[in-house]
């Protein structure tokens, strides 16, 4: 009999808030045996008294969780939520693994304080006896200093219990891919696919552009209104998903995001111009990001010839890449950089930026990316 997480589904199905997609209803599914499963499951409790304690025995057998990954607006948030919302066990926690990994390296801060000794399974066991179900939403690795650390927090965490749930836009073995010493991440890529099942959602569309056609993507002035258009498509694209900053590696360098979640990054022109950036850079957020919203666009003079030149290549990157793009801007694309040294190389970017921003383009992506 079907669980509370298939029902969730085809409740949204039938009021029309998504689309049927079978990709989606064989992971869904899957999320809803697991559901069943935890019900019946009685965790031996982690006390936080033993802290570096492993319990000698933990019964019954711990069910395997889930991995779960695949492209951009697949749907993997939206199903991690009503699997978080429906199974019937706790204590349970749903978070951004990116606020996850910086509560942790926190809370080794404060057991370095207290204690010589390894504060990895004082954290460990903090953790556990707070939540004994963890569902992650954007499992990534870029940061060296998580990188290093996985692999024992998770054993420990493993060892007592917890089960684990994560959403991801990469295979584990992409994990930290081209990281620095990745050698000594692999075993943690070993034990995610020891402890959890590795599901692909193949999902043929992304639903995330389907949200965005026929609706204004480029906004001006970038005033009060343009903000309050902007934060409705944002909170239209990302759910009930809360923005969290997060990093892009590239070349060895961590770029920073201000605001990301679901697939969509969130930066203003400063950003992403201002900083010493260049097509690499750019290429690497837009492989990240399916959408990018870039806010306070300025009008751009000779004396702002660096600015307008990042600029310039980062349009082309996403024009290349077909990369969404939300706007904000002080004029119209033909008038951002109307006159000056360096106006007739603007006159591509603005015909690039009326084109992305029309619902021809926006169709063709929904095509291109609907094809197999």
């Amino acid at each position: 009999m079907p669980g509370r997480v298939w029902q969730y589904y085809q409740q949204r199905v039938a009021t029309g808030q998504i689309e049927s997609d079978p990709a989606q209803a064989l992971i869904v599914e899957r999320l809803d045996r697991l559901a069943t499963m935890l019900e019946a499951h009685r965790p031996e409790r982690s006390s936080r008294l033993s802290i570096f304690r492993v319990p000698k025995r933990i019964v019954p057998v711990t069910p395997r969780g889930l991995y779960l990954w695949g492209g951009v607006g697949r749907g993997k948030t939206m199903m991690m939520d009503l699997f978080h919302l429906a199974v019937g066990f706790s204590p349970r926690r749903r978070v951004h693994f990116h606020q996850f990994m910086a509560e942790v390296h926190e809370r080794i801060a404060r057991g370095r304080a207290t204690t010589d000794c390894d504060p990895i399974p004082y954290v460990a066991a903090e953790i556990a006896g707070e939540a004994q179900l963890l569902c992650f939403d954007e499992f990534h690795v870029t940061d060296i200093a998580d990188a290093m650390i996985l692999g024992r927090l998770f054993k420990a965490l493993f060892e007592r219990g917890v089960i684990v749930v994560a959403t991801s836009n990469v295979p584990p073995d992409r994990l930290y891919w081209n990281g620095l010493n990745r050698q000594l991440f692999l075993p943690f890529v070993d034990m995610i696919r020891d402890k959890l099942d590795v599901l692909e959602i193949a999902a043929a569309k992304d639903y995330r552009l389907d949200k965005l056609q026929g609706r204004t993507l480029y906004f001006h002035p970038a005033d009060k209104a343009a903000k309050s258009e902007i934060d409705a498509i944002w909170s239209r694209l990302v759910g009930s998903e809360e923005g969290q900053p997060a990093e892009v590696a590239c070349n060895g360098r961590l770029i920073a995001v201000p605001q990301a979640a679901s697939g969509v990054a969130r930066f203003t022109f400063d950003d992403l111009c201002a900083q010493p950036l260049a097509g690499p850079d750019y290429l690497a957020i837009a492989k990240a990001y399916s959408t990018l919203i870039v806010e306070d666009i300025p009008l751009l003079t000779p004396d702002r010839r660096n600015e307008a030149r990042r600029f310039i290549t980062l349009i082309d990157t996403l024009y290349d890449r077909g990369t969404c793009l939300v706007a904000s801007a002080a004029a119209e694309p033909d008038m951002l950089y109307p006159t000056g040294d360096g106006a007739d190389l603007f006159v591509r970017t603005a015909s690039r930026l009326m084109e992305m921003r029309s619902e021809a383009w926006l169709a063709e992506r929904v095509a291109s990316r609907a094809a197999p």
